[in-house]
Order: structure tokens, then C-alpha cells, then sequence
């Protein structure tokens, strides 16, 4: 796949208007039956979420922090795969794998030493790439971190505003 001819158009029409290349990408989380369970819709598709174990819930289901760092391991998966692909670059294999690390007893309200949500993530590329250069793989890992837009945001966090509304 060339990406450079598919994109091209895309980043001239970006740059003759700028106000095109401006998106909102929404989530919706909806009540289900239990407290330890929601719908998350993005629009495309509709997903099951629960409350971890380590907090009551069943699971069985992708809690809250999986989402998160799947997320982070879907972006940075195929970024890492389109970088290589526009940089000509032939790999075998690409997998990305993400963990996180979080203390239950934050969320739990247990200890106000410990902090709620994750205290580090990490993750792990394992590219499969026999016949390309140092300087191709130092290109594909700047370039894959530079343009991973969950990884971005992690690093670089987003004003975050809450609004409340109460309906009678």
C-alpha cells in the first residue's frame, strides 16, 4: 500500500484549509442493569465495559484501564505499521504490547498516599525487520512516537473539562 499517494491528498487538502483537518471523536458510556458494567459507543461500534475484579467487578470483561492501554497498543501498533510502510521500510513482524502498572488501593480510597490510575505504562515493540538499517529502525522509532497520537496524548495531557447536568 502507498501511503504517500493516499495521504497526499488528504495533507494538501489540510493545508489549503486548515479548519478541515479538525475532527471530534466522541465516546458515549450508557447504564446497564448492574453498577459494575457499562455500553461505551463510538459511533462505529458499541462495547462492554466492567469494573476490574480488583474492585468488585466480575471479570470478565475489559475494564476501564484495558481500553485505555488498548488504546495505546492499537495506536501505536499501526502507526509503527504505516511509519514502516511509508518509509519503505520491510518488516516481518510488528507487535506492540502494552502494560500498565496501577495500585487498587488508590481507586479504592483506601490510602491517600497512593494515587488514583496508573503509575506507569510501558511499552514494548517487537519488530521483526532483517534487512533493515540502524538508521531505518531509529527513523521508524522516532518517527512512531512522534506520530502515535494516544502515546502523544499520554505524554503531553489534553486540558480536561467536566460538565455536569442534573435532570429533574
Amino acid at each position: 500500500m502507498d501511503f504517500r499517494s493516499l495521504q497526499r491528498p488528504l495533507k494538501e487538502q489540510y493545508r489549503n484549509d486548515p479548519t478541515a483537518s479538525q475532527i471530534t471523536i466522541r465516546a458515549k458510556g450508557g447504564e446497564t442493569d448492574v453498577p459494575t458494567a457499562c455500553s461505551v459507543d463510538i459511533g462505529r461500534a458499541i462495547y462492554q465495559a466492567e469494573a476490574h475484579k480488583g474492585v468488585g467487578g466480575a471479570g470478565t470483561g475489559a475494564c476501564s484501564g484495558d481500553l485505555l492501554l488498548g488504546a495505546l497498543a492499537a495506536c501505536a501498533q499501526i502507526t509503527c505499521q504505516m511509519v514502516a510502510a511509508t518509509m519503505g521500510i520491510p518488516t516481518e513482524r510488528i507487535e506492540v504490547t502494552v502494560e500498565g502498572k496501577l495500585d487498587l488501593r488508590g481507586t479504592l480510597g483506601i490510602s491517600k498516599d497512593v494515587p488514583v490510575g496508573f503509575e506507569s505504562i510501558r511499552l514494548h515493540f517487537d519488530i521483526a525487520a532483517s534487512e533493515a538499517s540502524p538508521e531505518q529502525l531509529r527513523g521508524l522509532r522516532e518517527k512512531t512516537e512522534e506520530y502515535c497520537v494516544v502515546m502523544q496524548t499520554l505524554m503531553r495531557p489534553p486540558k480536561l473539562q467536566t460538565e455536569w447536568v442534573r435532570h429533574d
